[in-house]
């Protein structure tokens, strides 16, 4: 997995591995929460530019890097939301999911029941964000294979992410000034393509085969490149 150097909290850098594939990160402990609000954004940016690639770790529990252990599969929760990750059972660190990772981050919230009433009229499946598998709105809005809610992707995080930038005390990331307005054209335009969903079949499709949140992140990379 290659290694990605980004900025971390103290002014200490934080070295991550991703896999770009599989869609997963590798942090060494606390990493994770080590990251300042600019190098969540960084990685956050990565996902949306590998949001189409299908990944997954396979069904082979992995091994830690550092000491060949296996994994164990672990769940935790920031704030409400529910994640989880594969541990390394002698506390190395951890294998997470682009998506976990999200969900740690604040950058998803389930869908309302008026939102997946919504979706039914104009979809009969769409894949989970969680692990690919076809969901049957007819049956209601949770994943049958791995017991996800169906999700969609809450740009105001990703805007407060921003904010808590600008705000930071060093001073010491840069933040492109277009940025939060391109943050916020990409919201407008996730929130236009949920809300009309009968005149928005590329969307449509997308969350179709990439589920809710790969449909939200295509829209989201779509803005970024636009500044990259």
């Amino acid at each position: 997995m290659p290694e990605q150097s980004l900025d971390g909290r103290r002014n200490r850098p934080v070295a991550i591995n991703l896999c770009h594939a599989c869609q997963v990160f590798w942090f060494d402990t606390h990493e994770s929460l080590s990251l300042t609000p600019g190098s969540t954004l960084t990685l956050f940016r990565i996902i949306g530019e590998n949001a189409a690639r299908k990944g997954g770790v396979g069904n082979e529990t992995p091994k830690c890097p550092r000491c060949r252990a296996r994994l164990q599969r672990t769940h935790d929760m920031q704030r409400t939301t529910r994640f989880e990750y594969l541990r390394c059972p002698n506390g190395h660190g951890r294998l997470t999911t682009f998506f976990d990772f999200l969900r740690e981050k604040d950058f998803i919230r389930p869908l309302t029941a008026a939102q997946i009433a919504e979706l039914r009229r104009n979809v009969q499946t769409v894949n989970c964000s969680n692990c690919g598998g076809p969901v049957d709105l007819s049956k209601g809005g949770t994943c049958a294979h791995c017991g996800s809610p169906l999700s969609m992707l809450d740009m105001k995080q990703a805007e407060a992410m921003v904010t808590q930038l600008r705000e930071a005390e060093q001073g010491k990331d840069h933040v492109d000034p277009a940025l939060p307005l391109e943050l916020l054209r990409a919201r407008r335009e996730v929130d236009l393509a949920f809300s009309d969903l009968e005149k928005n079949d590329r969307w449509v499709r997308d969350a179709s085969v990439d589920g809710l949140v790969g449909a939200g992140l295509k829209i989201v990379a779509r803005w970024l490149e636009r500044k990259a």
